[in-house]
């Protein structure tokens, strides 16, 4: 078996190795099943000592932080992703003071050894319309609009010092009723962008060993992803980033539709991150679609909701249960009827607006109903919130503004997120699946047993 631009697959009875010329990363795939992929991303960062299983997330921060943590609250928790997510509309405002820091954000955030990837925009965040040109795209930070050259966009990865990068593309094509012929134009520009990308990457000699991730676009017009997947594919990228398909932008079956059909023409060999896809239901649904990674900013959006994730994932049996005829109880509170179905969203011309709904997912603690209920968010859940307080105290929190309810909501949706990834690669190792499908989407109010819940204790 030959693959192009790679060495041929080491193969032996479960594993399929393929390792990119001058670089470290590895991606190891142990099973492939009905379009899923389990396996490993190894040989990560700079001297190729981190890995990720697939499928999986980021570590999604806002200049290298997590947003309501600091670094060593952050690591009170168990199973961190090994890469962390920078994006450039947080970093960009600070080009000349980390060009003459010259150490990079690693160094300058005070971050844990981890790996680095920059994306160009943050997905929890959206952007105005209207500002993107042949030879330049806009960010916004705090100061305002920032526009981008290929040039100055690939002298902010030199400053930042990323181990991987998106390059630079023309994803202004999620709005409804966006034209073929804009459409055509934003493949065009990506394009034209990355080969310059790739030019100015390899003359610079900070960014060797660094992986470039291309960008695949096309809007929802199934022929231009398809022509911007194969055309992508055929640079020397490290990986591929899904682009304009995110929650706001359309619904799930024209997603996974335009998935398929893009994924048929990226090599087996290269990691494939969706970008703008965070909610439970959709990531299952581009796992099966043939999807390796996503972005990790859904928590921080349930917390700035006031709200708390608490769907359930678990698909082994208790073993404190096991054997003894013992039903374990529900530990998730009935939702009544109106609340379960919020988020139940089609596409959207507003982004932000989108951002803002409650999914089936999450429970609202602002509500009145939590006011004595001394239950812990999630029983069974080892985080450090679930371990010592009440659902009543969050409340207390939350109606009186302390700062602390962004602390133990974000530390709770941030370690039941990354559990469910656990659980995930849990059901396609033992071909279960099916099984955390129907756990996950019949939601919230069926409850969950505590094994399957966060953080686990112990």
């Amino acid at each position: 078996m030959q693959v192009t631009g790679v060495r041929a697959p080491f193969i032996s009875s479960r594993r399929v190795v393929f390792t990119c010329f001058g670089s470290w990363m590895k991606l190891e795939l142990s099973m492939v099943v009905q379009g899923c992929r389990l396996g490993v991303l190894t040989g990560l960062g700079r001297a190729g000592q981190h890995s990720l299983e697939v499928p999986g997330c980021l570590l999604y921060t806002r200049c290298g932080t997590v947003p309501h943590l600091t670094q060593d609250t952050l690591h009170t928790l168990n199973n961190l992703p090994s890469v962390t997510q920078l994006t450039l509309n947080t970093l960009a405002e600070h080009q000349e003071v980390l060009e003459e820091f010259k150490q990079g954000v690693r160094k300058f955030a005070g971050l844990h050894d981890t790996v680095l990837y920059c994306s160009l925009h943050d997905p929890a965040t959206s952007c105005p319309p209207g500002h993107i040109t042949n030879k330049t795209v806009s960010v916004w930070g705090s100061g305002g609009r920032i526009e981008l050259t290929v040039a100055k966009f690939m002298a902010l990865q030199k400053a930042v010092q990323p181990d991987l990068y998106q390059s630079m593309a023309d994803g202004e094509t999620w709005q409804i009723n966006t034209s073929r012929k804009r459409v055509r134009k934003s493949v065009d520009r990506t394009l034209a962008h990355l080969d310059e990308c790739l030019l100015l990457h390899h003359k610079t000699q900070e960014l060797s060993g660094v992986e470039v991730l291309g960008v695949v676009e096309g809007g929802d017009v199934l022929e231009e992803r398809v022509r911007s997947a194969r055309e992508t594919a055929k640079r020397p990228v490290g990986g591929f980033c899904l682009d304009g398909l995110h929650t706001a932008a359309m619904e799930t079956d024209l997603r996974t539709k335009l998935i398929t059909a893009v994924i048929k023409e990226l090599p087996e060999d290269k990691p494939r991150l969706l970008q703008g896809v965070g909610r439970p239901d959709e990531v299952l649904a581009c796992v099966e679609a043939g999807v390796d990674l996503f972005e990790s900013f859904f928590p921080f959006q349930v917390t700035e909701r006031g709200c708390a994730l608490t769907f359930p994932f678990n698909i082994t049996t208790d073993p404190e249960a096991a054997g003894t005829g013992v039903q374990v109880p529900p530990t998730v509170v009935e939702l009544d009827k109106s609340e379960a179905a919020i988020g139940q969203k089609n596409g959207t011309d507003n982004p932000q607006e989108d951002q803002t709904k409650m999914t089936p997912f999450e429970i609202n603690l602002k509500d009145k109903r939590y006011r004595e209920d001394f239950s812990p968010l999630v029983e069974g859940c080892g985080c450090y919130c679930c371990r010592n307080h009440q659902r009543a105290y969050l409340h207390h929190l939350l109606v009186t503004n302390e700062l602390l309810a962004g602390v133990l909501l974000m530390l709770h949706n941030t370690a039941h997120y990354y559990a469910f990834f656990t659980a995930l690669r849990g059901a396609l190792a033992s071909d279960k699946l099916d099984h955390l499908k129907k756990r996950v989407l019949e939601g919230p109010g069926k409850g969950m047993s505590g094994e399957g819940a966060g953080e686990r204790d112990g």
